[in-house]
């Protein structure tokens, strides 16, 4: 259950709903013949990535989440945040590894070390 100090960064919705117009669209093609029902699976797939995948910001640290599985990193192990060259918020681990944040832009950096009880954040280039 997320507690209500958590900030939630999400992929826009928009791909949600082409998602399900896929869905739509590919479920004549998979009914006419029983080998393309797997046609189905990839919108389905795109569906349920954009419904759960982003990142999630709290006291305690960050949840990275993708389609398939999460990863908790606490504030301890981050160096640094910035942003790359494609504007993409990424986290520099205290081990040398970089993260790129699912669903973070450069512009988010601000609520994200908010989130952090951080103060400011100099977004890096």
């Amino acid at each position: 259950m997320a507690r209500s100090d958590t900030v939630r960064f999400r992929h826009h919705q928009a791909s949600l709903v082409a998602a399900i117009v896929a869905t739509i669209g590919a479920v004549p093609l998979a009914s006419a013949r029983a080998y393309l029902l797997p046609v189905l699976l990839v919108p389905l797939a795109v569906a349920a990535w954009a419904w759960r995948a982003g990142t999630d910001a709290d006291a305690d640290g960050l949840r990275l989440r993708a389609l398939v599985g999460q990863r908790r990193i606490g504030w301890e192990q981050i160096a640094e945040l910035g942003a790359d060259p494609r504007g993409r918020a990424v986290a520099q681990l205290t081990d040398g590894q970089r993260l790129v944040l699912p669903a973070v832009r450069r512009e988010d950096l601000p609520r994200l070390a908010a989130a952090a009880g951080r103060g400011e954040v100099e977004p890096a280039q």
